[in-house]
């Protein structure tokens, strides 16, 4: 009977030892899961590209332009799950003055995909204070314009968690006033 004791003793310590390796591996299988899957990044928020409409500026006395940009806006979404945003405007400023916004529009960016539409602002030097500054920069042939935006909306990761979260942007860009072309496009 000792014997059998000590075999079924060494059953039960082989079967303890497999639901333990089993929880383990269970364990680390989620661990790893939570931490790759499960964490949500930020959407990015870029201009690709501005195309230059009815441009008009003027030099001489006082200095102005006006102008309509088109631009294609990305938003790139690095999340396993879809990002649903909500209206919001887009402003372009020369300095620290706003001189145009556009529109865009509510729309979801699925998940590892890249959602790209785009925009129209009407872009005008009205409100623009510093005259020597932009007469300068119109002289010179290049007029240099910021825009800024921000999206706020929300990553849903398999219909089970839920996370805000505001993809911010700020490129900088230069207009050729002569060949009506944007060049120079940089987004931080």
């Amino acid at each position: 009977m000792l014997e059998s004791q000590k075999l079924k003793n060494m059953q039960n310590m082989k079967c303890y030892a497999y639901i333990i390796a089993g929880v383990v591996f269970q364990t680390i299988i989620i661990l790893v899961f939570a931490l790759t899957v499960m964490r949500i990044k930020t959407p990015s928020l870029r201009l690709r590209s501005v195309t230059v409409q009815n441009l008009e500026y003027n030099t001489t006395g006082t200095p102005l332009f006006s102008m309509t940009l088109n631009a294609e806006i990305a938003v790139k979404n690095k999340n396993f799950g879809h990002f649903r945003f909500d209206n919001t405007t887009t402003n372009v400023t020369y300095g620290d003055v706003i001189v145009g916004h556009g529109d865009i529009i509510k729309g979801r960016a699925n998940a590892k995909k890249t959602k790209r539409f785009n925009v129209t602002i009407d872009v005008s030097s009205n409100g623009v204070t510093d005259s020597a500054k932009l007469s300068n920069e119109l002289n010179s042939g290049n007029l240099t314009l910021t825009s800024l935006a921000s999206l706020r909306g929300k990553v849903t990761v398999m219909k089970i968690m839920k996370k805000g979260k505001t993809a911010k942007m700020n490129c900088t860009m230069t207009v050729n006033l002569e060949s009506r072309v944007v060049h120079n496009l940089d987004c931080e």
